[in-house]
């Protein structure tokens, strides 16, 4: 049923009591199995596969704490709304709250982080069709709710009891008996469709914008994907008003930054209490404010948004989430973005961009050429970020770490048209679960990636890298087989173009350098930054990464470019002194502001 609701990839982490979930995913041609042996990695990696196919991933682990680790996972899909199934077994119900071995309250035990959880009975033998009808729909129903219009996870509970495995031999026979049930699995659900804006609020809309010539447009992250990209790029260009492209918005990288004025350089420029072109003040404020996605990451702008004083704050998201922490919007329309778009920008009339609005690109242009050559003169863990983003190629992904990486592309990741696939976990800005969230991504896409993460976030989820050494194994043996035969069929755990892992070892919590609670030693480097004194060469080894440790800027760029030509996956690690990197970036901002 799964499956003929669209379902085409699941993680499992084994165990026992899940064995028939297990087999019945391995029994199923259409379906992909992903195994890991953490629970929480696995959670991250189909986090990243969904996040990448904006399409629910299943997940299936075993009774008892395994199901506590996928919940990191599930917090951060509930708040990026990303859709996942959560598949957990359980014991039977006599043995709930018995003290029976691995048995702990799975009923609802992801409480409001999952959009719908449901018991299900414990399988009988020769059922009533009601019951047969039951686990379709309620396999239908979850894989509907988990993809609708507000996605998220769905936790569905399966008690088993024993005997768990197949009573034949060759258990692939039995799941030739399901067959007998297809009429009952037949069922049919309705695609997701687009929710339009009404004539009234489009009408409303066309009237602020044509009557304001001064605004902006803002996209955030978890904006929808390409067909928006384009739609909002004209929408720019016929209202006249700037993007503001946070770095995972899908906006800041592509060909659409030829043609539209695309602005990423105010997490430096708009420090400033007033924003100033020529040296001279700029006089006046947007008009208009236009959201889409997510609150943006940018610290600056977020001040900046809340000191201004617009007519119109308006936010566009069909998903309805609200995502305005300083709760100023004054118009929010729940309504499919490319759509609003769309016909926005083929009703409104062409406009030249008002002489705000051109200042605003001014202001663009002599930041990134102050940014630039302050960047070009000073090496620390900010240009570093700003180089790789020079370097990547066309087509490429691009996974960031939170804390400081993250931060880092928002404010040196200057807009180009080459297409970078930008992500990052943002709904709860966890530091766990990184690499396996980036590792998911590339399975999905098989696209190559790069992913730079700080010393303590690749720390929290070293194990997350076991898929390659997987990937790698896999890979040997596919090629001992192609000598003797046509070739295996392809394994969904077959390796991607290349991978390459970026460590900025700031020897621990460089974030807090940025905090006033840097000022008080000695709890400060005890308490807060942390330092551990550890190099990862040997997790490159475990897990068969080529390992490239580097200090100075060239050897850097070299193993950067290196490692994005060669498909053998890599691990760059990058020594930084992280009192050094704090007081650089301390210094452009002043000599910036």
């Amino acid at each position: 049923a799964l499956a003929h609701a669209g379902l085409r990839h699941v993680c499992i982490a084994p165990g026992s009591r899940s064995t028939p979930l297990t087999l019945a995913f391995e029994a199923n041609p259409d379906i992909a199995v992903h195994m890991h042996l953490d629970e929480r990695s696995a959670g991250f990696f189909a986090l990243g596969m969904a996040l990448e196919l904006d399409a629910p991933v299943a997940l299936v682990c075993s009774s008892g704490t395994a199901v506590a680790n996928f919940f990191p996972a599930i917090i951060e899909a509930n708040m990026s709304q990303v859709p996942l199934l959560i598949l957990t077994a359980d014991r039977p119900h006599e043995l709930r709250h018995s003290g029976a071995n691995q048995t702990i309250d799975q009923v609802k035990i992801f409480g409001d982080h999952v959009l719908w959880a449901v018991d299900m009975p414990i399988p009988e033998p020769n059922p009533p069709d009601v019951v047969l009808r039951n686990v379709a729909n309620t396999a239908v129903r979850a894989h509907t709710i988990a993809n609708g219009i507000r996605k998220g996870p769905v936790h569905v509970n399966f008690p088993f009891r024993k005997p768990l495995e197949p009573k034949t031999g060759d258990w692939r026979l039995e799941t030739e008996n399901f067959t007998i049930y297809n009429s009952l699995f037949n069922i049919h659900y309705s695609e997701l469709g687009k929710l339009l804006p009404s004539s009234e609020h489009l009408n409303k809309l066309k009237y602020i914008i044509n009557n304001h010539p001064n605004g902006l447009i803002i996209c955030g992250p978890r904006c929808p994907g390409d067909e928006f990209t384009q739609a909002v790029a004209q929408l720019s260009q016929k209202s006249g008003y700037p993007i503001l492209a946070d770095p995972i918005s899908g906006l800041r990288f592509g060909p659409w930054v030829d043609e539209t004025t695309i602005v990423s350089s105010y997490e430096t420029f708009m420090q400033a209490k007033t924003l100033r072109v020529s040296g001279k003040p700029l006089g006046s404020e947007p008009q208009v404010i236009i959201r889409f996605g997510a609150v943006p990451i940018s610290k600056w702008l977020n001040d900046y948004l809340d000191r201004i004083t617009p007519a119109h704050r308006i936010h566009i998201r069909s998903n309805g989430v609200w995502a305005d922490d300083s709760h100023r919007t004054t118009l929010f329309l729940q309504a499919d973005e490319t759509a609003v778009s769309n016909q926005l920008t083929t009703q409104l009339p062409k406009r030249e961009p008002s002489q705000w609005a051109s200042a605003i690109r001014e202001i663009e242009s002599r930041t990134w050429e102050r940014l630039t050559a302050a960047l070009n003169k000073h090496w620390f863990d900010g240009a570093a970020v700003a180089d790789v983003v020079s370097l990547l190629p066309d087509d490429v992904t691009l996974f960031m770490g939170n804390s400081l990486s993250i931060r880092h592309l928002d404010q040196y990741g200057r807009s180009r048209p080459t297409r970078i696939h930008a992500h990052a976990n943002r709904g709860a800005s966890g530091i766990d679960g990184n690499i396996s969230t980036a590792l998911g991504i590339t399975a999905a896409t098989h696209r190559p990636l790069v992913a730079i993460l700080g010393d303590i976030t690749f720390y929290h989820d070293m194990n997350g890298l076991l898929p390659i050494k997987m990937w790698n194994n896999q890979q040997s043996t596919d090629n001992r087989q192609r000598t003797t035969d046509s070739g295996p069929i392809p394994n969904p755990q077959s390796p991607i173009p290349n991978i390459t892992f970026i460590v900025i070892n700031n020897n621990g919590g460089g974030i807090f350098n940025r905090l006033p609670i840097a000022q008080y030693e000695p709890p400060f480097t005890k308490l807060f930054r942390t330092p551990h004194g550890l190099t990862f060469e040997p997790v490159a080894e475990l897990y068969g990464l080529n390992y490239t440790q580097v200090t100075a800027r060239d050897d850097f760029q070299t193993a950067v470019k290196h490692a994005i030509a060669d498909p053998a996956p890599h691990l760059i690690e990058l020594l930084t002194d992280p009192t050094h990197d704090e007081q650089t970036r301390r210094t452009i901002m002043r000599d910036e502001g």
